[in-house]
Order: C-alpha cells, then structure tokens, then sequence
C-alpha cells in the first residue's frame, strides 16, 4: 500500500535523548510534487530552540533518489536566507550544503558524488564548528574546514524535508530514517579549535573588563581621599537668600525646607475653621487661608464685609449698596467723572453707579495678585491668572506656585539631556561629552556634518538624537543604508538597476532586463586554441578539449593547456585485434598491416561492433556511437526540437508541456525547459520541471585582505584592512588599544570611553566604526 502512495509522512517525531537533541522522520516516499512536508510551527520551534547558537550538528539519512533528480534532502530557512539546507544535484553529479556563517553571509560547500543513481546510500554529514566530515556508505568522502555555522534562527523559521518550499527543490525518491542531532551539552566531546579560539576571546574580554574596573576603582579612591580632607556643608539658595541645612521658611502661600542641598516645598495647609453666626470664610489680602469674615444677606445673596452691590430701581436710577456691621446699607452716589468716550462705548460697573470706557484699565488702580500672578483686565473688573508655568493655590488664582514639570514629567527633554526645572518653565541640559541639536535634544555628534554615517549614496542624512536617518532620494527604494533604482520589470540574470528602468548587465548579458545571454563563442568575441572548443555558457564561456586531447593541468582559460591523447599507449582506442594503432594529434587511426585483408571492425567495451554498426550505449541513452572502419565514434544525441519523435528524455529543451516548466525564485515568471540564468550569484537551469543551481566559480583570491562588493559575486583583495570583510589572518601580529592594553589578531572591542564605538583587529591594524543601531538604542 505504501509503494502506492505519493508520499507518505509518518512523524514528525522529537526525541531528547542523554545530551543530544534529535529530529526523527523514520520513512518517507516522495515520488510526485504534490506535497507540502514541513513541520508545524509548534514542533519546530521545540527543536530550534535546542538547535539555536549551536554549531555542532550531524545529519543521518538513509536514502534512495531518483535517476538526474535534483532535490533538496531538508532544509531550515527563513525568507530568503537558508540557514541549513542539504540537497543532491543529479544533473551535475554534486552534494551541496548551504549554511550561514557569522558575518551573516550565505556559503555554500560543493562535494562532487553521484546520489541521484536509484540506488540505496546512507549519508552521514558532520559538522563540529569549522570542522566538516562528510561519510557516504559508512566511507569518509570529504574532510574541510569551513566557516562556523550561525544558528541564531529568527521566529518564523520553516523546517522543510524533501523540498525547499512549496515550489522548488523537489526531492524524488524514498528517505527513511533521517536524523538531525544537535549537541547541546558538549561537555562530554573533545574541543574544537573554534571553542579553544573562543576561550581565547572570553578571557581577553574578562581582561579588558578587568582592567577597566581597576582604573575606575583607582580614579574612585582618590577621589574620596579628597573629600576626606575637607568639611562641606550643603546649603540652599531661593531668591537670593541661602538657607542651611534642615532650615524651613514660608514661601508665599508654601512651606519650604533644604534638605540635602535641595529646597523642598509643600503647599500651605490651612486650619479648618468653625465661623460663628453671620460671618462665614474668604479670602483677606495678604493672606494664603481664609479667614472669617462677617456677612450681610440682600435679596437672596451673601455678601462679605465692605462688598458693594449695585442695584437699579424701577425708574432707571442707580443705587449703590455696602455690606456693613451685617447689613447692606445705601451710601450716597459720588460724582462720577467725565468720560472721554462716546456714550455707546460706555459701560456700567458692578460695584458703582458710574461707568466707565471699553477696555478701561482696571490693573492700574490696584490689585491683589501676588508673586507669579499677573492681573488682567476684563470688561468691568480686574482679575489675577497664573503666569504659564505655574499653578493656583487660591480660587482667586493671586497666589501662584511654580509647576515642577521635570518631577511630573511634563518636559519634553529627549535622550543625552538632563531636565532642570526652572521659575515657570524648564531646561533640557546635555549629558557631559554631548552637544546640542535643538532645545529639547542632543547628541554626541552629527555624523550627517561629519561624513560618519551609513547613508548610501542616494540616500539623504538627517541627523537624530544619538544617531541619525537615512532616507533614499526620489527614485530609489530601500531603506536608507542601501537605495536602489527602481526598474519595473526588474533585472534579471544579476543585472543591477542604476536609475530608473536601467539596468546595469553583468559581463556575458544584454537586453534592457538583461534577459539575454551573449553568445561569445559565435560572436567571435573568444579565440580558443585550435586544440579546443569554445563552449558558451549563461553569462560566461570556456575553452573545452578537443575529442582526443585533456588538460594537462594548468587549466589555461583559452585551452593552451590542452594535450594530446595517446589513445595508443593508454589503451583507450577501438581498433580491431586484425589492425595497428597509430596516434596521431587529437586522435588515432587504425591501419591494416601490410600485407593483410582487414575488416575495418572496433572493439567496444569488449565487445566487437561491425564496421558501419550504429549502437546506443547501455549506461547513456542519450549517446550513439557507430563503427567506422575500425574507429568508435561516440557523439551526444543531436536534438532536433521539430520531430515529433525526439525523446525529452535526452533534449528537455524540446519539452513543451507546461508541466515542465520552472518558476523562478521570485515567482514573477517561469522558464522552459532548457533554459539557463543567474540569480544570487548562482548558474541555475531548468530540466522538466526542476530547477537546479550550483555557485558560479570564484577564482582564488591569494591576498591578506580581501572584500566583497556589492552586487558582485566574488571576493576581491584590498589594500585597506578596514574596508576588508575577509581576513588572513596572522596570529603574530597584534595591535594597542587606546589604553595599551595588546589586542590579538581578530579581537573585538568597545572603545574606551565610547558605548558604540566597536573596534577590531585586523593583523596588526586597528579599525573602528560606530554602530548606528546603536546610538539609536540610547
């Protein structure tokens, strides 16, 4: 029933065994592309959490993978970036590891070794820090060093067997019994060098740490031994007159005391009093709490002692009252002044029969508001209102207190500032060794001003609090730190946008997406020896050997290294037992001794095929060879894509089923089978449906420093150790730090005196730069 099956899934099994953490899939059919194996988020997120900041792994696998298959075993990604992904190529006969290193750049180990053969093999990889060990069939294949492993997997992460996700990387064939163990307690194995190295780095931190506690316990010390010497005693200044220490003293309507140097003031509390009969509390001028005063009771209203009312009588008139020794009684009406004004700009008083111009001013003929009170005219009266800044401590707003809008938090100070409350308002004061930006805010420096900062070149700076912005300019995306030219249609094949719907093509392609490939071979734009054949590839080309010639080693880019064959002597001709080999340049020939009637027949692997015999070989399909008088000739079936009959077997670029066609990575279009193109600096083809990719080849970069571009595939030397990502490095040579404290090739530390100012060794040279997230975090 299981060999029916598309695929069958049995577990997705988590076992926490002694000190190893182990992912189990026991049996698992994978023939069709129907099919979404992946671990719910719930399970992965178990493992990952062991697998996490690990770099000492080994992948098990029993497999049995389909014949020119290229698939991908399992795989642990986020987004675009695989953190751990094995995958078999059988187009190109090659075991690949795809993993992230801790510069967070992607790497990729190539194995050369056939799995994709319908045959059983057991796989075993190993991975302890930068060590690699990979066994096939119980038998060590390979031993490297590579980059350690960066495991620190981000929410999120997918765990996939069989495929990279729901569209690529289809793995055909059956797997059983595949293991991903973590060691997670590896107390119990030997050290690798990258935890001796990492040893090496912990105690040069705890010294550094060391060295910096004792220079502050130092500084500590002598300063205390000063104070030692003197007697200070801490005082207290309010409008100019200095208090002691404990001393108190009434502030208006506050009491206030110094304490520790500090004026600290409450708010006058005020007794409650009982007010005999007819007298009730208000407000007396030069006082803070109210007193009792006596009242009068005139049509329903209460009115304090001295108050006056004015009321008109039914024929217009006006009459004046004042409340005195309990009773409103009328005082005569004065003479009221000569207004200036005209009668319609005049306006009656409450509190007298006269009346007085618009906008008269009230404040100049006296009023009771006190220190941070300011009187104000209204229409027919004067009254006190709170400078800003301050509060009432009376309803009558004449006695005012200053707001502490630092100790409630009402200030508007930012980071690197201290808030210093003032009379009314506050200050924002920086932080020693930082300057100011505005009134509110400030920072260590302006790295727009300074050419410090990690804008990118199309980008525009503007300076923030402990850092700054990088906003790209009209016409490029991204976030600042890198801008690009938007081209709608996109770049393929690696060509960069450089302005808008321009595309940059890297070397071998043209078009204005880069779409097509140049074909140097047939452009005349490559003169291989006459030894050798130009090949053309996506994006590039080379000088292949001749039929009867192989490379003697020194791999020359135009085929100068290649070298005849001696088909003779190696015994790789085909000449029938009745004839003689003769080598020639770039080939043989079977000649018919003299004297003797030869029938021109070949020997082929062992077998004798009779002159002008056409065969197809056993093992390739796709290959015919034929006998012709005594010569074996062996040629790649030519593919004729207009017969009906030719097999897709051996021409996939004639297939024109939909179902054999590949979606591209970014699943904004497909390719036909056959067709070849770059992305992410890798040389990707599409055979029936599958898409395989390999890196494209680097050449080696034999320098002590070395980087890689943007937008570039391969490395490149440098001369600055600054600009330089790629190190050799060379332990006898060591560097000193601000304080001359001797730092080791490769040592990380934080700048004296800085909180984001990170500097490294590099062989001798000291580079530092400023973290711009950092600066944004103070």
């Amino acid at each position: 029933v299981f060999w029916r099956l598309g695929i069958i899934f049995l577990a997705f099994d988590i076992l926490f065994v002694n000190y190893l953490s182990r992912v189990f899939f026991p049996l698992l059919f994978i023939l069709d592309t129907s099919r979404n194996v992946k671990a719910s988020p719930e399970t992965a997120e178990i493992f990952f959490q062991k697998l996490r900041n690990k770099c000492e792994f080994t992948i098990l696998v029993t497999l049995k993978q389909t014949h020119l298959n290229s698939g991908v075993i399992l795989s642990i990604h986020h987004l675009d970036h695989r953190y751990l992904e094995l995958e078999s190529s059988g187009h190109r006969n090659e075991i690949r590891l795809h993993y992230r290193s801790g510069s967070h750049r992607s790497h990729t180990e190539v194995f050369p070794y056939i799995l994709a053969d319908d045959k059983w093999h057991r796989l075993s990889l190993a991975i302890s820090a930068s060590h690699l060990i990979l066994h096939v069939d119980c038998n060590k294949i390979y031993e490297r060093v590579v980059e350690k492993p960066f495991m620190d997997l981000p929410l999120g992460t997918t765990f996939w067997l069989g495929q990279r996700n729901t569209a690529h990387g289809y793995f055909k064939g059956i797997m059983q019994d595949v293991q991903l163990l973590v060691c997670f307690l590896p107390s119990f194995s030997c050290p690798t060098c990258n935890d001796f190295h990492g040893l090496v780095q912990k105690i040069m931190e705890l010294q550094d740490i060391l060295a910096k506690t004792s220079a502050k316990l130092s500084q500590a010390e002598q300063r205390m031994n000063k104070l030692d010497q003197c007697y200070c005693e801490r005082t207290c200044t309010m409008k100019g007159t200095t208090y002691r220490e404990f001393e108190s003293w009434t502030d208006g309507c506050k009491n206030c005391t110094c304490m520790n140097g500090t004026v600290q003031c409450e708010a006058l509390v005020c007794p409650l009093a009982d007010c005999p009969l007819n007298s009730a509390l208000t407000y007396v001028d030069g006082k803070c709490c109210k007193e009792c005063q006596s009242v009068c009771v005139f049509e329903g209203r209460t009115y304090f002692e001295g108050q006056r009312e004015t009321v008109y009588s039914g024929s217009g008139d006006c009459v004046l009252f004042e409340c005195k020794d309990h009773k409103m009684q009328r005082i005569p009406k004065g003479i009221c002044p000569a207004l200036s004004c005209p009668e319609s700009q005049q306006i009656p008083l409450s509190h007298s029969c006269c009346k007085v111009c618009k906008g008269h001013d009230f404040c100049t003929e006296g009023h009771n508001c006190m220190e941070h009170s300011v009187c104000r005219n209204l229409e027919d009266r004067a009254v006190c209102s709170c400078r800003d800044g301050f509060r009432a401590l009376r309803e009558d707003n004449a006695y005012c207190e200053d707001i502490d809008e630092c100790a409630e938090g009402r200030h508007y100070c930012r980071e690197n500032t201290m808030c210093v409350n003032t009379p009314g308002s506050f200050m924002c004061v920086c932080k020693t060794g930082y300057i100011r930006i505005d009134d509110y805010s400030c920072t260590e420096h302006d790295e727009c001003v300074t050419n410090q900062h990690n804008c990118d070149e199309n980008a525009l700076c503007f300076n923030t609090v402990g850092g700054h912005n990088c906003v790209c300019k009209p016409g490029y995306t991204g976030n600042g730190t890198i801008c690009k030219a938007f081209c709608k249609d996109g770049c393929r094949n690696g060509g960069a946008c450089i302005a808008s719907n321009v595309c940059a093509c890297p070397q071998g392609f043209t078009g204005p997406s880069c779409e097509t490939d140049i074909d140097e071979c047939s452009d005349g734009f490559v003169q291989c020896d006459s030894r050798a054949n130009c090949i053309n590839l996506p994006g590039w080309y080379h000088c292949e050997c001749r039929d009867g010639y192989h490379d003697n080693g020194m791999f020359s880019p135009s085929g100068e290294s290649c070298e005849d064959i001696d088909e003779c002597g190696t015994g790789r001709h085909s000449c029938a037992n009745d004839t003689v080999c003769f080598n020639l340049d770039g080939g043989y020939d079977c000649r018919c001794p003299h004297g003797k009637n030869c029938t021109g027949d070949c020997i082929h692997e062992g077998k004798i095929k009779h002159n002008g015999q056409i065969w197809v070989l056993e093992n390739d399909r796709c290959s015919v060879c034929s006998c012709q008088n005594g010569y074996v000739m062996c040629r790649r079936m030519v593919c004729d894509c207009q017969n009906p009959t030719v097999d897709l077997f051996c021409c996939p670029e004639c297939d024109p089923r939909l179902s054999s066609q590949c979606l591209h990575q970014s699943g904004e279009f497909s390719y036909n089978s056959g067709d070849s193109w770059i992305q992410n600096c890798q040389q990707c083809r599409c055979l029936q449906g599958e898409v395989d990719c390999w890196p494209l080849p680097c050449p080696e970069v034999d320098c002590e420093f070395s980087m890689l571009p943007e937008n570039e595939c391969c490395p490149r030397c440098v001369s600055d150790p600054c600009q330089a990502d790629t190190i050799r490095n060379d332990i006898t040579k060591t560097c000193l730090d601000e304080t001359n404290v001797v730092r080791f090739t490769g040592s990380s530390w934080i700048k004296h005196g800085t909180e984001c100012t990170l500097c490294q060794c590099k062989n001798g040279h000291v580079c530092c730069s400023v973290d711009p997230q950092c600066l944004q975090e103070l």
